[in-house]
Order: C-alpha cells, then structure tokens, then sequence
C-alpha cells in the first residue's frame, strides 16, 4: 500500500468520521425539538402495537439509529415500562425510521443542484445564522442544519477518497465475488454493520460504493439483507446485564430481521436465477434507499400479523433464569438504555422522585408514630425506609448527571437540575426522620418519657410539619395549582413559629421539674428536627416556583 492509497484511506476514515457526527447532531436538534413529545410517543404504544409501529418509525427517524431505538426498548422492558407484545410493534417500526438516513445519502443523486458541497454549504451556512441567535427555537433548527450539512460534507469527503479507486481490483472483484455468492454478501453486511454500530452509516458507504458504479444488484440487494441484522448487535450486546424480558426484546429484534432477511433472499435468489442480467447491472444510491424502504415496509407488513407467534418463539429461546442468576436492581425505572432519549429520561426521573417523594412522606409519619409511642417496629420501618430513600438519592443523582445535556431543551435541563435540587432535600429530609427515629431508641433504651404537656406539643408540631411536606410535594407533582405553595408557605412559618414558642415553654418544664433533664433535651431535638424536615419542603416548594416561572418566562421552551 502506497502513500497515496494510505492518505485515501485516511481521508475516507475522516469522511465516515463527519457522517457519523453529523449524524448525532442533526440527532441532538431533533431530541430537542421533540424531546417533551417522545414521552407522549411512548404513552401511545401500550394502546396498540399498531401505533407502536407508527412510534418507532417515529422514534428512529428522531434520533436517526434504529440500533438506538432498539436498545432504548430494551431499556424500557426492562424497567417495566413495556411489555414484549408492546415492544414487537415499536421494533418493526425501528426498521422503517431507520430508511430516512439512506433517502438523505441519495440527495445528490436527485439533481444537480443537490450535489453534497452545495447542499453542506447552504446548510451549514443558514444553519450557523440561527444557531448563533437569541431564538432558541432557531437555534435548535440551526444545529439541525449545521448537522445536516456535515452528514453532507463526509458525504462528499468520502467519496472523493473512492473515485480513483473505481477499477481497483480488490473493488471490482470483491463485488464480483459477492455477486456470485449471496450468503457472503449477507456476512459481509452483518459484519461492516456491527463494526461501526450504525445500519445507517453502513448503508450510507454502500451507497457511496454504488454512486461511483461498484455495486451491482445482487451484491448490494444481499449486502442490505445482512446489515439488517447486523443492526441487532448493539441490542443484543446490550441485553447481557438485563433481565429476561429485555434479553427476549433483543432476540425478538433479531428473529425479525433474520426472518425477513431468509425470506427477501430467498426471494432475490430466485428473481436473479430468472433475470439474471438484471443482478449484473450497477445499482445507484436511489435505487438502494428505495429497495431499503421496500424491504423494511414491506417486512413488517408480511410479517406483523406473526408478531405474537414471534413473541412466543423468543420465550421459548429465553426462558425463565435461574433463582439468583440476576440481581434486579430495586429502581428499575431509571435503565441506562433510556437515556439514549433524554428527554424521556427526565421523564423517567421525575416519575421515580415521585416515588421517592411518596416513599418520605411515608418516612415522616413513621418516624413520629415510632417517636409518640416508641414503637420498635416503626423504628426498623423508618430504617428500612431510609436506606430505600438513600439509594433513590444516589441512582437518580447518577442517572440525571449521565443524561446527555446537549439533547436536552431548555426547558428540560431547568427540570434536571431543579430534580437534583428536589432529590436532595427529600434526601434530607429522610435522614431528619431517622434522627427522630435514633431519639425514640435512646429514650426505649434509657427508659424515659415525657410529660404529658411535652406529647401534646409534639404530637401537634409533628401534624404541622407533616402538612408542609404533604404541601410541598403536591406542588412539586402539580405545579400549576400554586395554592399548594401558598398553603406550604403558611404552614412552614407555623412550625418555626411553633418550635420557638415549644422550645421556650419546655425550658419552663425543664425549670419546674415536670420533665427529666434528658428527656428534655431529646425532646429539644425532636422539635429541631421536625423544623428542619419543614424547611427543606419550604425549599422543594421554592425551587418548584422558580423552575414554574422560568419555564413560564421561556413559554416553556
């Protein structure tokens, strides 16, 4: 290999490099623009797996990998969020979405005035104008273009590194070998395909092949069929570490391009035996979008009155595991693979606080019972539930700070960090709990009690406390009816109110002897911490109002 034959393998690498980035950015504009609907997307597959073929076709065209999508169900079988009957529809309809990227490699074979450094340049151009606007709808119309022309511009980069190679023999008879053999065209295209993890880019090279005259038609037809499956990889690599459904969610993808892979070959197999000229002719980049989009409709057509014998087929091949064979992680909700759709990934977060949320207010009202009655089974709850509430801090801590910043609108990075704000303080708000939990063991352990002045006053400040957080996280959940922040407010001004008034008037107990020096002081705490606990609902309070305003200011952007 000669120098020159190095720098066009180079060139050709950096071609593919800008495809792929272009790609991901047009991507990333796209999530912003549709990110707060994908959820709704979502909502719509568990109504029918006919819409969900409509919402994977929808989902893939969005962020422009079928791969994604497909390692996005597996997340959501995973999590619970789908049933395998439910992601057989979203799966086939991966497949059609997926065929818009080969439909963008063939533009500049539609007319002149579509020739990739045309079309980058325009791109490019108007793309940067908006991009660097206030508008930040503008601005995500602009990265849109900006990506679109780089997709263009690796377009026209590669190309250029193959045009000397046109009659380069290692081309013209590799093709020539693969025309003669479909099974290796088949392999060929499983293997380029699960080597760069995208079909799309995969059929975006074959079609640069194909614009310089290399590709005929029953190599390319074959080299299509194996990257269909080839597009499986990235779902079954990643179904490893999840549980059965998810794995069976993976094969269910693969059994359906394999299917339709055996039945479309066999079907090109005998059409070339008949017209066998028709297989030597050159395919062009057009050709290769419309048989792609062919193949893939017409795939989930023949084959989706078979979705449920599919399904069975794949709990067949994935049976149940053994006891012990996976560790089912407690907040399945938050599966990594959602965030490949950030905007549902917030989602999802918010879905889990909730849960959090639900979990402390639990917490409260256990720590005070076990507190009023010192009772140890509500003293192991409040434990339990603390170490429950810990673990929702650290995933969902985790999981918002890996969600790709540069797919997410305005709108919704204001929501990711106003959650981390809110996981905190409901954090803090359960280790406040198991503070008055620990009180209520020293006193069982000691042997000590109150007066019966001191219960009535904690009994009262802990129903007070109680309503700031029952305020507080309704707001949170329903921000549009702001009385809730209103009566939070008030109540969270009663119980600082309440617990200068309690701390003097127990100092006076203290005083006159009605209460032991060491229940007094424990019962000092208790109320510090039952104001505390309402201080940091005042806080999720807050934070909710500002993220409300801000989102109200930007129309919700």
């Amino acid at each position: 290999m000669g120098m020159g034959d190095i720098k066009a393998l180079f060139s050709f690498i950096s071609g593919l490099g800008l495809f792929l980035y272009g790609m991901h950015l047009m991507a990333s504009g796209l999530q912003k623009a549709f990110g707060q609907k994908t959820r709704r997307f979502v909502s719509y597959i568990t109504e029918n797996r006919l819409l969900g073929v409509f919402v994977g076709a929808l989902i893939t065209a969005i962020i422009q990998s079928s791969s994604a999508t497909t390692v996005m169900i597996v997340g959501f079988v995973n999590a619970g969020l789908l049933s395998l009957t439910q992601a057989a529809g979203v799966i086939m309809g991966a497949n059609i979405g997926t065929t818009i990227t080969a439909w963008l490699v063939s533009i500049n074979e539609w007319g002149s005035f579509f020739q990739p450094d045309i079309v980058a340049s325009l791109c490019i151009g108007i793309g940067a104008l908006l991009f660097y606007g206030k508008n930040q709808r503008k601005q995500v119309i602009g990265s849109i273009l900006i990506g679109f022309g780089i997709l263009f511009f690796g377009i026209e980069i590669m190309n250029a590194a193959i045009i000397p190679y046109r009659t380069y023999p290692f081309f013209v008879e590799g093709f020539a070998l693969i025309a003669q053999n479909p099974i290796l065209g088949i392999i060929i295209g499983i293997l380029i395909t699960a080597l760069i993890q995208s079909s799309a880019a995969s059929l975006g090279i074959l079609q640069i092949l194909a614009m310089n005259g290399l590709v005929s038609w029953n190599s390319g037809l074959f080299i299509i069929l194996g990257q269909n499956i080839g597009t499986c990889i990235s779902a079954m690599i990643s179904s490893i570490s999840a549980n059965k459904n998810a794995k069976q969610a993976a094969m269910l993808h693969l059994l359906f391009n394999t299917f339709g892979a055996l039945l479309f070959g066999a079907g090109f197999m005998i059409f070339f035996q008949l017209y066998p000229s028709m297989g030597k002719t050159n395919i062009d980049s057009v050709e290769l979008a419309m048989i792609h989009t062919f193949f893939n409709l017409l795939t989930t057509v023949i084959l989706y009155p078979f979705a449920p014998v599919l399904v069975k087929l794949t709990q067949k091949l994935i049976k149940e595991e053994e006891t012990g064979s996976l560790q089912v992680h407690p907040l399945i909700g938050l599966d990594p693979r959602i965030l490949q759709a950030p905007g549902i990934a917030i989602e999802q977060a918010q879905k889990e606080t909730g849960n959090m949320a639900d979990l402390v207010i639990q917490n409260v009202a256990a720590c005070q019972k076990a507190f009023m009655d010192f009772n140890a089974h509500k003293i192991e709850e409040v434990y339990a539930n603390e170490q429950q509430i810990n673990q929702y801090e650290k995933e969902l801590t985790r999981f918002l700070i890996h969600i790709e910043s540069a797919r997410l609108s305005d709108h919704q990075k204001q929501q990711q960090r106003y959650l981390l704000y809110v996981i905190s303080d409901l954090e803090r708000i359960g280790d406040r709990c198991k503070n008055i939990a620990e009180l209520s063991e020293q006193m069982m352990k000691d042997g000590n009690t109150f007066s019966i002045g001191a219960y009535e006053d904690l009994e009262i400040i802990g129903k007070q406390s109680m309503q700031t957080v029952r305020f507080a996280i309704q707001y949170w959940k329903d921000q549009k009816q702001s009385i809730y922040y209103k009566e939070t407010e008030k109540s969270e001004q009663m119980v600082d109110q309440m617990e200068t008034q309690l701390r003097d008037k127990h100092i006076r107990r203290l005083s006159m002897r009605k209460c032991k020096v060491e229940a007094g002081v424990i019962f000092l705490d208790a109320i510090s911490y039952l104001e505390r606990i309402s201080d940091y609902a005042m806080n999720i309070a807050q934070y909710t109002k500002e993220e409300a305003n801000l989102s109200t200011e930007k129309g919700g952007a």
